[in-house]
């Protein structure tokens, strides 16, 4: 046997070890944090969810890299006296699957989510979405404004940027290349890089304890879940691009929650810019606080959505 012959054998074991860890690893991810809600199908997509307390609706949708656990352990126990709060797994992440069909957009997803609450004898919700889900807030304000009570971005995404949105989500969108990295090296270099990965996205607020568990953030980890998050980001920007000019025409109430200090989602740029565009837009800034206020200041965070609902009632 060659030497080339013994490399690329070598090499064809190894990229087969590792795609078994991979899997072995996200099959063991599923069973350490199954399903904490229930599930529900409508428009064809299988979603799984979380309903609790009682009152008028609140619609809670977490951001990239998330699923429904980040709202469960931050914003659900904090609100469920004052709302009906259920939080979704958005398509692709947590337990709700993804086809292989048309991208989801946040428009898309919209629609989806409030279907599924008028399915639950829900109506007119208030739509609070973190971070990337920032922009599904938007398009269900410009698309169903009748059947929504009003939008929350907690530290929502609204404005669109220039340059990349991360190395890792640039080598996933590149064909082949994208599958061979999520298949072998997301989930086993994860384990070594989700505890500083997480910290860099709470800075500069220290990670709560036991959030990555609380979390179940190494679901993120699993190889489908990485590119269909990968999938998000880099398609987000130009949605919002198109998105972005139809703000003037928006009427129905809105607040933003920012933290001042949040460096990934700067409110200068998908907040400050909203301001002429929706002049209704009411905003609380929370000085010191990152990227998810809703852990670093949940109590200041409820506050804020309390009052604004009161002031719509």
């Amino acid at each position: 046997m060659t030497r080339t012959v013994r490399a690329l054998a070598g090499a064809a074991i190894g990229c087969a070890v590792l795609a078994a860890v991979s899997w072995f690893g996200a099959r063991w991810t599923e069973h350490r944090y199954p399903p904490t809600g229930e599930f529900i199908e409508v428009d064809g997509q299988r979603l799984h969810y979380l309903r609790d307390g009682r009152g008028p609706p609140l619609l809670l949708l977490h951001g990239a890299s998330s699923n429904l656990r980040d709202m469960q352990a931050s914003l659900m126990p904090a609100l469920r006296d004052d709302f009906t709060v259920v939080a979704f797994d958005r398509p692709g992440y947590g337990h709700s699957p993804r086809g292989d069909g048309p991208w989801p957009s946040p428009a898309v997803q919209a629609g989806l989510f409030l279907d599924a609450l008028q399915a639950m004898g829900l109506q007119q919700p208030l739509v609070l979405g973190h971070s990337w889900s920032g922009s599904i807030v938007m398009a269900a304000l410009l698309d169903h404004p009748q059947r929504v009570a009003g939008g929350v971005l907690l530290a929502g995404a609204a404005g669109h940027w220039a340059g990349s949105v991360g190395w890792s989500y640039d080598i996933a969108r590149v064909p082949l290349l994208g599958e061979l990295f999520a298949w072998l090296f997301v989930w086993p270099a994860g384990q070594f890089l989700l505890a500083p990965g997480v910290a860099a996205v709470l800075a500069p607020n220290p990670v709560p304890e036991a959030y990555v568990e609380a979390i179940g953030a190494p679901l993120a980890l699993r190889p489908a879940s990485f590119l269909h998050n990968a999938q998000d980001m880099y398609r987000l920007n130009g949605f919002l691009q198109k998105q972005s000019t139809r703000y003037r025409t928006i009427d129905a109430p809105l607040l933003a929650i920012h933290g001042e200090a949040d460096e990934l989602v700067p409110y200068w740029n998908h907040g400050r810019r909203l301001e002429p565009v929706v002049p209704g837009m009411q905003t609380v800034l929370l000085p010191g606080v990152g990227h998810a206020p809703h852990h670093a200041a949940t109590a200041r965070v409820a506050a804020a959505i309390r009052g604004f609902a009161a002031a719509l009632d």
